[in-house]
């Protein structure tokens, strides 16, 4: 009976290793395949392994882990170089540039607040190159505060609207719309460890407090790859049924909905914009799709004004001006940026020349 127990036991362990060893390969195969950019397990072992050889506990050298969001920018510092010789400063807040916003309103300024992901924070440009600068030096009855961070997803943006952007009272605050954040509302590992919604009659947050560094690296050899596995197989089965775009679509819907009423609610005016990048930037005038999703959303949602800049560059594309179409926007394209919101908000007599 022993010897039946033990060889039992030892058929059962036989069988853990090889569905263990089996599903380690393959999820090595899928991730070197780059067939999973649209899972949490891809992008997790893509940190682990940039983090092994840069040290760097989040993406960037300026990044700081942070409980809530999974990373801000690093306060407080004095033109560092970054993206091949560019300049980025911060200021006590970990914003953008040099200048400091105080929380208080004083009404002497049309206050707007920019919410957005790497094109709003401005990667591969520097400070004075970002469309925050560029619309600033527009608007000069204006104060232009950028809360952009890169990587970020609608529901980081919506975190730090709540946690940090109603605090300065703005009297605008334009939500920076690129399609590709979509999927970042689903991710809950994407640069970093990040919170995620659910949707469970409503926005459920889960995930928080986000866990640090050490955490994810701590327990990363102890998780089964025969679950994440089947967690990978799950996702693309509902990728093919068109489950996941669908949960998708109503997840973002709902965040941008969730960002219109907190900006409501804190008297300031919210904008949606569509901010065109790679195939979106065309001299083809047709709509692109991540611009029809987003004005049928908006259609939905009281209070949501929207408006896309794509336009302004088919324009300046068609009229022969350069500007980089692959990546991160040059300083053109920010420029062309910070041009059609400053026509759009003055058009609409919300801000003064």
């Amino acid at each position: 009976m022993k010897r039946k127990v033990l060889v039992a036991v030892i058929y059962v362990l036989f069988l853990v290793t090889l569905f263990e060893a089996g599903a380690r390969f393959a999820l090595s195969y899928l991730h070197e395949s780059h067939q999973l950019w649209e899972h949490d397990y891809g992008w997790r072992q893509s940190w682990i392994k940039r983090h092994q050889s840069t040290g760097n506990d989040v993406y960037y050298k300026f990044d700081d882990y942070d409980s809530t969001k999974g990373w801000i920018s690093k306060p407080n510092l004095r033109d560092m170089r970054v993206f091949d010789d560019k300049i980025l400063n911060t200021n006590s807040k970990g914003l953008r540039g040099v200048q400091e916003h105080s929380y208080d309103n004083l009404g002497d300024l049309t206050r707007i607040v920019l919410l957005g992901d790497s094109f709003t924070f401005g990667d591969e440009v520097s400070d004075d190159e970002v469309y925050a600068r560029y619309l600033q030096d527009m608007l000069p009855a204006a104060e232009v505060i950028n809360l952009g961070v890169h990587g970020y997803g609608h529901d980081q943006m919506l975190i730090l609207l709540e946690e940090e952007g109603i605090r300065y009272s703005p009297d605008i605050v334009i939500i920076g719309f690129l399609p590709m954040d979509m999927l970042r509302n689903m991710l809950a590992f994407r640069d970093f460890a990040k919170p995620i919604y659910h949707l469970d009659g409503g926005l459920v947050l889960d995930n928080v407090p986000v866990p640090t560094p050490d955490e994810v690296l701590k327990y990363d050899w102890l998780r089964p790859r025969v679950i994440d596995l089947f967690s990978v197989l799950h996702h693309f089965t509902r990728k093919k049924l068109g489950l996941y775009d669908r949960e998708m679509e109503q997840k973002t819907a709902a965040l941008l909905e969730q960002m219109v009423e907190t900006s409501s609610e804190a008297g300031a005016i919210p904008v949606i914009v569509f901010l065109p990048a790679e195939s979106d930037i065309t001299a083809d005038p047709e709509p692109r799709p991540g611009e029809l999703f987003l004005f049928s959303a908006c259609a939905e949602i009281d209070k949501a004004a929207c408006f896309s800049v794509r336009p302004r560059f088919t324009e300046k594309l068609s009229s022969g001006v350069k500007m980089k179409l692959t990546g991160h926007w040059d300083a053109a394209g920010h420029q062309t940026v910070a041009e059609s919101i400053r026509d759009y908000l003055l058009e609409n007599q919300y801000v003064k020349q």
